[in-house]
């Protein structure tokens, strides 16, 4: 429903502020815009209604009848649609917070992390929402996605760069050929059946040329559904995998997996993708703390 009778909500505002402060000046510092501008504003409105809202009393200003009336009727409008937009915004902030991630994601990153974030985020009420696929950064009742991807973004999500996507081969002590394996070149992974997974079918060939090697002469061994259960096969030491380091990060500190060839970035990056409707503020403080758990892991 449209109200073209209405003059322009940004000169009422202007006006309601110069005549509750009793002042332009004021009225100009609340707003965070110049005198000239509530000045202009206030003018402009006087022309539309084609009555004198200010008069002269000395040297100051005095509101005329007319605009008495429109003082009021502006007031209550402004306090009510205050109170409303502060009730939405409450009801807002206490929904809980609906996260989506990928389970290989979840599962190996960030549930050992949970409580730490429920400690310094108590504000946030997360809520997880898991997918064993990647997850649709749109898909209704989110409020925010955490994925790898590559650019370039699109126009209706705001996206947080957290950290760049690097992959590597991991293997665990108890593979049968650890030891050998360790101190080997990367070549010597053409001699192994590698695990693999359908949902990264690309992440062999591209390591594989970033070591110069040629992607035709990989041998591919047991393939997995998802990524986390080719790294639970690689941590049971049933071959040698592929993944991001993010993923294999508390594994790796803790012995249960290694790296001996290292990790190259690929295009991607970890990003937290926020739909343009949501403005809680919560994506931010989550973005921020995202971005520095996974900075104190990269400066270990």
């Amino acid at each position: 429903m449209t109200h073209p009778d209405l003059p322009s909500l940004n000169a009422l505002r202007a006006f309601e502020a110069a005549a509750r402060l009793q002042s332009v000046k004021q009225a100009a510092k609340e707003l965070h815009v110049t005198h000239g501008a509530v000045s202009r504003q206030i003018r402009a409105l006087e022309e539309e209604l084609g009555v004198a809202l200010f008069g002269k009393e000395g040297r100051g200003v005095k509101l005329t009848d007319a605009g008495l009336l429109l003082r009021d009727a502006a007031g209550d409008a402004f306090a009510r649609l205050d109170g409303a937009c502060a009730e939405l915004k409450r009801r807002t902030e206490e929904a809980p917070f609906v996260l989506g991630c990928p389970g290989s994601l979840l599962a190996r990153w960030f549930i050992p992390r949970l409580d730490r974030l429920n400690r310094e985020l108590p504000e946030l009420r997360l809520q997880l929402s898991a997918s064993e696929g990647g997850p649709d950064p749109r898909r209704p009742g989110l409020d925010a996605t955490l994925l790898f991807a590559e650019p370039p973004w699109p126009a209706d999500m705001r996206v947080f760069e957290l950290a760049a996507e690097s992959i590597g081969p991991v293997l665990s002590p108890r593979h049968a050929r650890f030891a050998a394996l360790r101190q080997a070149p990367p070549q010597a992974l053409l001699d192994e059946a590698l695990l693999h997974t359908a949902s990264r079918p690309q992440a062999w060939p591209s390591w594989a040329a970033s070591q110069g090697l040629p992607a035709a002469g990989l041998r591919y061994g047991a393939g997995f559904e998802h990524l986390y259960y080719l790294l639970e096969a690689a941590v049971a030491g049933l071959g040698v995998a592929i993944a991001p380091q993010q993923l294999v990060a508390d594994d790796l500190a803790a012995g249960r997996l290694a790296a001996p060839w290292g990790f190259v970035e690929t295009p991607a990056k970890l990003a937290l993708w926020v739909p343009l409707r949501r403005g809680d503020g919560r994506a931010e403080r989550l973005a921020g703390w995202l971005k520095t758990q996974l900075a104190d892991r990269a400066v270990r």
